[in-house]
Order: structure tokens, then sequence, then C-alpha cells
């Protein structure tokens, strides 16, 4: 199984980019992981938020293949433990999903299509993060997932 981090925005800023290389790096000693960053949209400020959703989820939905598990994180989604989300990446793994993909939408969230599309909404915590932030939370989660999977030491219970 692979796994595709997608997010919408800027590049990574030098002071997240270090972390979110190292644990991406890590997270390939367990499954290949790539990012993928999706450009802001030009015009934005002159687009209303749905209309910039709407534009975002073309762009989004043009990466995703058939038969990816699109993961959707957003505030309003389900909280999971590391355990848990160790556990759902077991679980897709074992039902030989190809791709795993993570989706860090847009400064507004997403259009519509894309909560359709996704097959899990998942929420890193109930607080609103800036992306670039997040982006570090996820690559360390998945890493941390991946070591309770093997049973190693990173993760403390």
């Amino acid at each position: 199984m692979k796994i595709l981090l997608l997010s919408i925005g800027k590049a990574h800023e030098p002071y997240i980019r270090e972390g979110v290389e190292d644990f991406t790096k890590r997270l390939n000693k367990y499954f290949p992981a790539e990012w993928k960053i999706i450009a802001p949209v030009k015009n934005a400020a002159a687009l209303s938020a749905d209309e910039l959703k709407s534009t975002e989820a073309k762009s989004v939905l043009s990466v995703i293949q058939q038969d990816d598990v699109l993961v959707l994180l957003d505030e309003r989604g389900k909280n999971l433990s590391s355990p848990e989300l160790a556990a759902y990446i077991q679980h897709k793994a074992n039902a030989s999903a190809r791709r795993l993909v993570f989706l860090i939408g847009g400064a507004f969230g997403v259009d519509q299509s894309i909560f359709q599309k996704a097959d899990f909404t998942w929420s890193i915590s109930r607080l609103v993060f800036p992306h670039m932030l997040v982006r570090l939370i996820l690559s360390e989660q998945l890493y941390r997932a991946c070591t309770i999977l093997k049973n190693e030491k990173y993760h403390h219970v």
C-alpha cells in the first residue's frame, strides 16, 4: 500500500519542511509515502468561499484515483487515538488498498463533492491549526501509527 499526503496551499515553510521531511522519510520505511501540494488558486480573493472550494475540489479530484481510499482531515471528523489510527491503517492494508490518501483541504475547508468522495473524515483535534502545522502533525502521527503496528519503542502507552 502507498500513502499520498495531499494538501492544498503553499509549499512547506522552511520551519516546517525539516520536520515533515524527517517524518515522511521515517514513514517510508513502512509504506511508500509522498507529499503532493496543490498550489493555491490564482485570484482566490476574487472568489467566494464556495467558488474557491469548488475550484480546489476539481484539482483534488484530478489527483485522486478511482480505487484510492480517501481520508479527509476535518475538525468535525471522528477523533482517533494513535492506536486507533494504527488499526485503521492496518485494516486498509489488510483490505489490499492500493493507495491511502490523506487530504488537508484549503483555508475554507473542502467542497461537498470531496466530503462525498471521502471514505473517512478524521479530526486530529477539535482545535483548528494552520495548514503547515497540520502537515507536520499528520506526518508524525502516521509514522507513530506505523511504529505501533510494528510494536516499536517510539510510542509509549
